[in-house]
Parts: C-alpha cells; sequence; structure tokens
C-alpha cells in the first residue's frame, strides 16, 4: 500500500537523510524490498543547502551506529515528489501544516515520523548542534523507525 515512501524535513542534510538510510535499511532487513524511500526538504532552496551532501556529523553518528548513508544530494521538496509518495513522512507538526499549505492533497498521506512514538513526539533538528544533540536525534528516529517498521 504505501510502496514510495517521502521523509521531509527542512534543509534535507540531517534528519531526513538519515531517517532515509534507517527506513531503507530496516526495511530491507524485514524482507520488504518493493519500497522506495527518498527525502526532501521544506526549505532546501531558500536555505542554499540543494545539493549539499548529508551533514558530517549526521553521517557519522549514523555510520558509528551500523547505518550504510548512501551519497547524499539534498533535494527541495516538490510537487513531483509530492506526487510520487504514498506516505509523507515530516519531522515536526510545523512541517506537516507547511506541507498541507504548499500541498492540499498530500494531508492525508502526510503523518509525523514520530508518530507512533508515545506522546507523537516531534524530531527536533540537530543542525549546528553538538555531537550530542544529533545522537540524541539518531535515537528518537531510530524508534520511530523501527515502530514505523512494523506498520508499513
Amino acid at each position: 500500500m504505501f510502496d514510495n515512501i517521502l521523509v521531509v524535513c527542512v534543509g534535507n542534510i540531517c534528519r531526513s537523510p538519515t531517517a532515509e538510510n534507517l527506513l531503507r535499511q530496516h526495511l530491507q532487513n524485514a524482507g520488504k524490498t518493493s519500497k522506495t524511500v527518498k527525502s526532501a526538504g521544506l526549505a532546501t532552496e531558500s536555505s542554499k543547502l540543494a545539493g549539499n551532501d548529508m551533514d558530517d556529523t549526521a553521517r557519522e553518528v549514523a555510520q558509528e551506529q551500523g547505518v550504510s548513508c548512501n551519497t547524499h544530494s539534498a533535494t527541495q521538496l516538490n510537487s513531483q515528489l509530492v506526487k510520487w509518495a504514498d506516505l509523507i513522512l515530516v519531522m515536526e507538526q510545523g512541517h506537516k501544516q507547511e506541507l498541507g499549505f504548499r500541498y492540499p492533497a498530500a494531508s492525508g498521506k502526510t503523518m509525523l515520523y514520530g508518530q507512533w512514538l508515545s506522546g507523537n513526539k516531534e524530531i527536533p533538528d540537530p543542525y549546528r548542534k553538538s555531537k550530542e544533540a544529533f545522537e540524541h536525534v539518531y535515537k528518537q528516529l531510530e524508534k520511530a523507525t523501527q515502530t514505523w517498521i512494523e506498520k508499513l
């Protein structure tokens, strides 16, 4: 049912590419190889991050946990990606609102990445913060990913 999954954050260099790689790896481990995962950012172009690789600290933390991170190129969210996606996972409630404002048809297929965590958790942005902040965010993404794998 949800074969095309899009993960969205702001700049598409920290949270969403980490979650994309986590989801991809967990889906593969679960034998759910028919699913495709991509990521994008709500403000990748306006933040001048389009085309940038994944944040070095985000990559380092993920790789320390055994997550293989593919070469990444930050991508601006656009109507083609929204149309392509069967499920759009965002990090914060504000992202969900912004996405729904820009693409009203996406509202019914947009959910928080932390939807199934206790208290509908939002995943905070670690950009330009300490490695400890990235590690904290990684742990939240890992827990949320495990709950999504059960649902997918």
